[in-house]
């Protein structure tokens, strides 16, 4: 019995040693390394400070704010242009040894002179290779050679909730490290009359002056640039995808702009109204509501009324997914398109170009009015005639004319107008009235209808 307590006593005395080795061992792999640390070392030679200088030009008046003067004399009496010097800061990354450095359109627009100050304090003057505002994107050249550069990973890859290094130039405190993690993927930023889409969000610190600099991963690879900041909220930034850059560099260098695909599609989203006219199986995808004619779109065969639900194999959320997916690819790429037409999956090859023709209508029809319409949603229509054409002041002959709209009905809450063209009633095409009027007898409590407005075209579904 003795030597049975021996035994146990010997063998937990053991499992305590290997308890106390085992999480000893923990500890030393946590504490004894710092990735972050690592990172700031290795990556912080490649990240460069921007500073930027341009003159703008100024109407300003001798007495700005002396009310009296501006009673007898005006706004506009002996006022002057004055010339003023504007400054600026922010931040870069080195991508080629031979001086190339990546930044954000907006940090050099405009500039007359650009500064760049290396990590070890040596400055350079640089010149601008060429601009994207579309992605927010600048490559900017200095002369020098043997420089560190930084190694551009796969946003694609990164998850949300992963860790990431910001380094950059905040309020002109150079080289600054903040840390952070992947707070969303995919988000869209409105800037005025633009919108930038695909953004990454993180809550690492970026503040004015980061905007360049890269966002790093934890295997010290650049998956972000950072751009933007939401000013009335704290850890909120946006960091442009790295794989945009990848794609468009070559176009900034060579070219100074980026010859960016085109496909020339209007589109719309999903509703559930188009779910059962257009025989979809959920509320996904970009509707085509009309298709430039001659364009590339136009020329793979796309149609009105055709839903596109991946491009190259990835699945299409939404319209403005769509315009982001395309956005991405170059003139001369082939993309593979995915659609809906009528209930049917199809495949179409797109080869995208870079220019935009015009295009327009044509055909002719005419004469009498319907109540049919009308009683359903509040409209009355008419085929389209000389007078009607020149009263509404449209360029199409196709289709059927709003002529009167009631207020308040289901029409005028959907956005329809008077001297809307209705060219289809849920993908049947609408060439006079009595088209108009079996189409829409024959539904029961919904309608897709694409209007024509303005040289352009567009659904618009009601459900009543």
């Amino acid at each position: 019995m003795k030597r049975m307590y021996n035994t146990i006593a010997l063998l937990s005395i053991i499992a305590f040693a290997l308890s106390a080795i085992s999480t000893s061992s923990f500890a030393q792999d946590v504490f004894t390394g710092n990735p972050i640390a690592v990172i700031a070392k290795d990556a912080s030679p490649a990240v460069v400070n921007i500073d930027v200088e341009a003159t703008v030009t100024r109407s300003v008046s001798p007495f700005p704010n002396d009310p009296i003067f501006k009673r007898f004399f005006g706004e506009e009496f002996q006022r002057f242009s004055r010339t003023i010097p504007m400054k600026g800061r922010g931040s870069g990354f080195i991508v080629t040894d031979n001086g190339q450095i990546l930044t954000n359109s907006h940090v050099v627009e405009g500039a007359d002179k650009i500064t760049v100050t290396l990590s070890d304090g040596r400055t350079f003057p640089a010149e601008v290779l060429g601009t994207d505002p579309t992605f927010d994107l600048a490559v900017i050249r200095i002369d020098a050679r043997n420089l560190p550069v930084l190694k551009l990973g796969d946003s694609d890859r990164i998850d949300v909730g992963e860790w990431v290094v910001a380094i950059g130039n905040p309020f002109g405190l150079e080289h600054t490290v903040t840390v952070g993690v992947i707070s969303a993927k995919n988000r869209s930023i409105h800037a005025g009359d633009v919108n930038f889409d695909g953004f990454l969000q993180t809550d690492a610190a970026i503040n004015p002056g980061n905007s360049g600099g890269p966002l790093i991963n934890l295997s010290g690879e650049v998956v972000g640039i950072n751009s933007a900041i939401v000013p009335y909220a704290q850890g909120i930034g946006f960091a442009i995808p790295v794989n945009m850059a990848k794609q468009i560099m070559d176009d900034l260098v060579k070219y100074g702009k980026v010859k960016r695909g085109w496909l020339g599609v209007y589109v719309q989203p999903v509703t559930k109204e188009f779910i059962t006219a257009y025989g979809l199986k959920e509320e996904k995808g970009a509707v085509i509501s009309d298709v430039v004619s001659d364009s590339p779109a136009d020329k793979a065969g796309l149609q009105r009324g055709d839903v596109i639900i991946a491009v190259n194999g990835n699945k299409i959320d939404n319209h403005q997914d769509l315009v982001f997916r395309i956005r991405q690819f170059m003139a001369g790429d082939t993309v593979n398109l995915e659609i809906v037409r009528k209930a049917e999956k199809k495949n179409i090859s797109v080869k995208l170009t870079e220019v935009a023709p015009a295009g327009e209508e044509s055909q002719e029809k005419g004469s009498p009015k319907t109540s049919e319409l009308f009683k359903k949603v509040g409209v009355e229509a008419s085929n389209v005639t000389t007078q009607l054409r020149s009263q509404y002041g449209l360029r199409s002959k196709d289709g059927v004319v709003i002529t009167f709209v009631e207020q308040g009905s289901f029409a005028a809450r959907a956005g329809i107008r008077e001297g809307d063209l209705v060219l289809e009633v849920n993908g049947t095409k609408v060439s006079d009235v009595s088209d108009l009027n079996k189409a829409v007898g024959n539904k029961d409590n919904s309608l897709v209808l694409l209007l024509g407005r303005g040289g352009r075209t567009f659904f618009v579904s009601m459900s009543f």
